[in-house]
């Protein structure tokens, strides 16, 4: 998936998030949102890897329900950094955070689906 769609999917996962669980709100014009789902993935590409290796004996122990806090972890941070950067992304606490990223990820995963493009899933044979 190209870098802009991958983007626009999360904007609308995180848009989602702010219209399905209370405490996950946006207050601003929707240019700036994509500011929002740019912090997002940056933090998803690099932090939570990192958070999910550190955490990986407590995700096994839970049969990989800790990575739901995890995720709710990487939306809450989302928050603060959009809120020190003055956009207006804000997430009121944990449990908010914890819902809106359940909401984030099942959103991310259906367009993800239905935005996949032909190629990724193409055998390519070679004649050598």
């Amino acid at each position: 998936m190209s870098f802009l769609l991958r983007l626009v999917v999360n904007a609308v996962a995180l848009w989602a998030a702010t219209r399905l669980v209370p405490g996950v709100s946006y207050a601003g014009e929707p240019l700036p949102f994509i500011g929002v789902a740019l912090i997002f993935g940056i933090i998803n590409a690099t932090l939570r890897p990192l958070m999910k290796l550190l955490t990986c004996p407590l995700i096994l122990l839970t049969l990989g329900l800790f990575a739901l806090i995890v995720n709710g972890l990487m939306l809450w941070l989302t928050s603060s950094i959009a809120t020190s950067l003055g956009i207006g992304f804000h997430v009121d606490g944990f449990w908010p955070a914890f819902w809106g990223a359940l909401v984030v990820s099942i959103v991310s995963a259906i367009l993800s689906m239905a935005f996949k493009s032909d190629t990724e899933n193409t055998i390519v044979i070679s004649r050598g």
